[in-house]
């Protein structure tokens, strides 16, 4: 099955099913002497981990990664590092209902189109649970980003109609993300957020919302002026992972009702940059041409509504006949707070991944 790894220099692969073992993860390319234990892992872990509380799913798995190669006396060696996690709470007997039947909003039809067979017991490869593989990637890209003064954070912008007051994303802090379950650094947003996530949850249904990502400290010069565009990687990346339908960056959609003289940011000297040359705006989002400017890259991404239900949904068996569908099991009535560390993975990989191949190009 192609389309399992990602990235060019910095490359990760990653096998396993939601209800089989467990996960591999393999990284490539990560350079020597970088100090690395499990418990760098683990903070971007547990952020991701389900069961954290009553406003995600309570499916109960520790995550605990088992690190198996290229870490030598506390730092990587240069080799491949491979890392395993051990499934543990699995009730595969909750999806025998969904073997012969099509659930809405999942993948199940379309594996079937493509494969002509599918494992029914839960999402197998395209279930959620194998971000676990990459958070913990991410995590390993952010410490190496963290040498060169790059961060990257992400925190819930909005769930259903619920928008948060953000006014400069390069001043919230990873301490006010955390302050709250739903992972929104505006306090008043963020109550109404897990209001109406419970509100959805009581109703058998579900809701979805907005991740904004942002990572500064970001050099000058990453990414390519064609197809390896720094943008079209962060748009692979972000929407490669479960229930993203929509991306966009720096001022985004909003664009198509603006002249050219309200878009454009205007250059301006600063002094603390290399070049001492910067904008006085940012509604390109860090990147101009495909390449990076020196400005927060500043990206969002939008998550549909969790697709499992447990009210009855209208759908057809393998044999078109109707019928109705219940999807039982542990699921989030919103994916938002359990996905930001995911969405940081990503801008991560994709960042370290172009930093890798800009130092090796231009030195």
């Amino acid at each position: 099955m192609p389309g399992n790894s990602f990235g060019e220099l910095f490359r990760v692969t990653t096998a396993g099913v939601s209800h089989g073992p467990g996960y591999l993860l393999i990284i490539d390319g990560c350079p020597p002497g970088l100090p690395l234990s499990v418990d760098d892992l683990l903070p971007d872990l547990r952020r991701r981990r389900p069961g954290q509380s009553k406003i995600v799913t309570q499916r109960k798995e520790e995550d605990l990664p088992e690190i198996w190669s290229g870490v030598f006396e506390g730092a990587t060696d240069g080799t491949s590092i491979g890392i395993l996690f051990r499934n543990s709470d699995q009730r595969s007997g909750d999806y025998g209902d969904i073997k012969d039947k099509y659930r809405p909003g999942h993948a199940d039809f379309t594996f079937d189109a493509k494969y002509g067979r599918r494992d029914h017991r839960g999402g197998g490869r395209s279930s959620a649970r194998e971000t676990v593989c990459r958070v913990a990637a991410g995590a390993v890209a952010k410490k190496l980003l963290a040498q060169v003064g790059v961060n990257v954070l992400g925190y819930v912008k909005q769930v259903g109609d619920v928008i948060a007051d953000i006014a400069d994303p390069t001043m919230v802090t990873l301490e006010q993300v955390e302050a709250t379950p739903v992972r929104c650094p505006d306090p008043a947003a963020a109550a109404r957020m897990i209001s109406l996530i419970e509100e959805v949850r009581k109703d058998q249904d579900s809701i979805g919302g907005v991740c904004e990502l942002r990572a500064t400290g970001v050099p000058a010069g990453l990414g390519e002026p064609v197809f390896d565009k720094l943008k079209a990687d962060l748009a692979k990346g972000l929407l490669s992972l479960p229930a993203v339908t929509a991306f966009e960056y720096g001022a985004g959609f909003a664009v198509a009702s603006m002249r050219g003289s309200q878009n454009n940011d205007a250059f301006i000297r600063k002094e603390e940059r290399p070049r001492q040359i910067g904008t006085a705006t940012n509604r390109h989002g860090g990147m101009l041409g495909g390449i990076s400017s020196g400005e927060p890259i500043v990206c969002r991404v939008a998550v549909k509504p969790t697709s499992s239900l447990p009210r009855p949904q209208p759908t057809v068996t393998r044999t078109a006949e109707p019928t109705e569908i219940i999807t039982r099991g542990r699921h989030d009535p919103c994916l938002l707070p359990r996905f930001v560390p995911m969405g940081e993975a990503m801008l991560a990989l994709v960042l370290v991944d172009h930093w890798l191949r800009w130092r090796a190009q231009c030195g």
